[in-house]
Parts: structure tokens; C-alpha cells; sequence
């Protein structure tokens, strides 16, 4: 009969991980992709404790670690510059055993992806529809419409995913946050913190990638669908005048290397992440906000779950699917609220004496305190 097979839908960090996990437990694995070739997108990560013991499990962890650059020293500051709180990586490191680490997308994504075996990534594959109890999926590729069977599909088909609108038609679109965002990967070899700086309704994260690169992003409080001619002179307008290096990380950036997003997070939580024989993961599952870093450390969690409770093939699949999301659903969906809260509570906030007694508060709040409350979302070992 052979491996049992499973088709994954999407080939971002959380599919190409899922299709990477269940070949670790015997699967033979097809990925559809609707972009024909690798986006290179030019933005950065951070992968907290918890995306990197995943990427262990995945044999990975070694060569993303070669590849980006292990936390600096940084924390939060207010726009004028001035330290809210400190955090060192050597704290980190002692809290959960393992530093943060900042890596390009792309750098990433080529791991993922060169880990594969040819021919299991498909390009030009565009999914639009899925039968959860064959299962199948139908495809449009090169001009033609095919129907892929498998014992099981992955819905990791992001964000705006097919699969979730087919399996859950009620369930609401995306919402947008509040907020939109810029961000940019620049050659900046002096180092720089891994900082995140608020101001009123605003945010400027900073994050070095070890390979000569930083990656800066920027967030606001703006109406939905904003375009500017000049998204760089945009993101200077609101951040020029902020505390250094800002103005220069500003300066040494392309016009044409800044991208903005719109900020848009599952408000109405999926009852499950599974579907017959079907299970989503990563943005397709539990999109979220930025504000926590985990959208790919909680991906990365979902396919190294689903991977180890798939290992039985699809002999008892209801079974293991049913772990899947008893496992996943809750913590994925806790941490998507906590980082909504964060972006409330953070950069969304606008009144100047809310502003005032939240900064005020968290100078006063031990060092120790506020590691405890960063570390607690990243504090997950894989199964088995």
C-alpha cells in the first residue's frame, strides 16, 4: 500500500514545517503552492523558545541558528529614547534554556523548503475547493483543474485561506486590528537592540538578522486599506523625529524595500481546527497580531503536534486529528488573544495619561516580573 499520504495546502513557514513533521513520522507528502516561484519577501523574524525547540524536532534548529542571530540585549523604550524595560538574552536564556533569534523570512523559508524531497513542492498550484471526508483537494495548475486524493490535508493556506472559507462558510472573514504596518530589511551591520519603542498609537520594532541585515517594522493606528505614494516618506512623517538610530535606520532604507500590511487577525475563533479528515494550522487556523512575535513560532508548534500525533498514519486518524486540535486549539487561541491585548494595551494606545501611568507602570515592574510575562507564551517543548 505504501506511505500514507497527506496533501498540504500552502507553502508558507507553517505548511512547509507541517509537511516536514509528518514525513518525520512516515508520511509521503505532496505541498500546493499558488505562487509559481518563492516569494522573496524582505522582512525578518523573531523566533522566540518555542519556534526554535519545534525547529529542533524538525532537524532544523542548527542551521536556522547558523543562519540568524541570537537575541540581543533590548527591551522597550518610549520615542525619546528612555528604557521602560530591560531584558537581557543571557536572562532569557536561564528562563526558558534557549535565547530569541532574528532570521530573514526568506532564509528561513529556504530551509523549510530545501529539507524537502523533490518534487513534493508544487508551484502554480492554486486550491479552490476541498472535500474533507475523501479527502481531496480540486486544483487549478497549468491551465488545467485536477483533483489530488490523500489519507489526510493540511489547510496551512494562510490567512486569507480557502480552506477554512470552504469548511466553515458561516464563520467571518479576517478583521482588520486598528493598526497598519511597514517593514523593511536593510544592510546595517553596527549592532543595534532588539527593541521595540511606543509612542501614542504608534510602534517601531527593531530586530538584527545576522547576516549584515536588520529588519525594522513600524505600526500605526490608521483607516483600512491605506496607500501612500511613498510608503517610506509615510513611515518618516510618523517616526523621523523619534530617538536614534531610527531617523538613521530611516535614512539607510530604500524606497522600494518598504512593505505595508494591513494588520488583520481571526476575531471569531474556529469552533475546531479540524474538519473530517482535514486539520488547519498556522494563519488558516488562528491568524493573529503581531504584537507577541508568534505568529510562526505558533504555526511551527501546530505542525510539530500534528506530525507526532499523526505518526500512527491514517489508520486511527479521527483519533489523532481530535488530539490535534484538543492539543493545539486552546494555546494558539490564548495567545492570539494575548497578543490582540498587547496591541490594545501597547501600541494602540492613544490617551496621553493612559499613556503616562502604562509606561510608568512598567518602569516600576521588576525586571524579573516582566521577563516572567514575555517568556510564558514562548515556554513550549515538543511532544514525545
Amino acid at each position: 500500500m505504501g506511505d500514507p499520504h497527506a496533501v498540504v495546502v500552502g507553502a508558507g513557514i507553517g505548511g512547509l514545517a507541517a509537511a516536514l513533521a509528518l514525513r518525520r513520522h512516515g508520511w509521503r507528502v505532496t505541498v500546493l503552492e499558488r505562487a509559481a516561484h518563492p516569494r522573496e519577501l524582505g522582512t525578518g523574524l523573531t523566533l522566540m523558545a518555542n519556534a526554535l525547540r519545534g525547529l529542533d524536532a524538525l532537524g532544523l534548529g542548527a542551521a536556522v541558528r547558523r543562519d540568524g542571530a541570537p537575541d540581543t540585549p533590548g527591551g522597550l523604550r518610549s520615542r525619546s529614547g528612555r528604557w521602560l524595560s530591560r531584558i537581557e538574552g543571557a536572562d532569557l536564556h536561564r528562563a526558558l534554556g534557549t535565547t530569541a533569534l532574528g532570521i530573514h523570512r526568506t532564509a528561513l523559508h529556504r530551509l523549510l523548503r530545501g529539507a524537502l524531497p523533490p518534487g513534493a513542492l508544487r508551484g502554480d498550484a492554486e486550491v479552490v475547493d476541498v472535500d474533507p471526508d475523501a479527502p481531496s483537494v480540486t486544483c487549478r495548475r497549468d491551465g488545467t483543474t485536477e483533483v489530488l486524493a490523500a489519507d489526510l490535508v493540511v489547510g496551512a493556506d494562510g490567512v486569507h485561506s480557502t480552506l477554512r472559507r470552504r469548511l466553515w462558510p458561516a464563520l467571518p472573514p479576517p478583521a482588520y486590528s486598528g493598526s497598519t504596518a511597514w517593514r523593511a530589511a536593510i544592510s546595517w551591520p553596527a549592532p543595534v537592540a532588539t527593541a521595540v519603542t511606543w509612542g501614542a498609537g504608534r510602534e517601531f520594532g527593531t530586530v538584527p538578522l545576522g547576516d549584515g541585515r536588520l529588519y525594522w517594522y513600524a505600526a500605526d493606528v490608521a483607516p483600512p486599506g491605506g496607500r501612500e505614494p511613498d510608503e517610506l516618506a509615510a513611515v518618516r512623517e510618523r517616526f523621523g523625529d523619534w530617538h536614534e538610530p531610527i531617523p538613521a535606520l530611516l535614512a539607510a532604507t530604500p524606497a522600494e524595500a518598504v512593505l505595508r500590511t494591513d494588520l488583520l487577525h481571526l476575531a471569531t475563533p474556529l469552533p475546531s481546527y479540524v474538519r473530517g479528515r482535514v486539520a488547519l494550522l498556522g494563519d488558516a487556523a488562528h491568524a493573529m497580531t503581531p504584537h507577541l512575535g508568534q505568529g510562526a513560532g505558533q504555526a511551527i508548534e501546530d505542525a510539530v503536534v500534528l506530525g507526532f500525533v499523526c505518526a500512527g498514519g491514517p489508520t486511527d486518524l479521527a483519533a489523532a486529528l481530535a488530539a490535534y486540535d484538543r492539543q493545539r486549539r486552546p494555546r494558539s487561541q490564548t495567545v492570539a488573544r494575548a497578543a490582540l491585548r498587547t496591541a490594545r494595551y501597547g501600541q494602540q494606545l492613544r490617551n496621553p495619561v493612559a499613556l503616562a501611568l502604562r509606561d510608568t507602570a512598567i518602569r516600576l515592574t521588576p525586571s524579573r516580573a516582566a521577563l516572567h510575562g514575555m517568556a510564558r507564551y514562548a515556554d513550549w517543548r515538543p511532544p514525545g
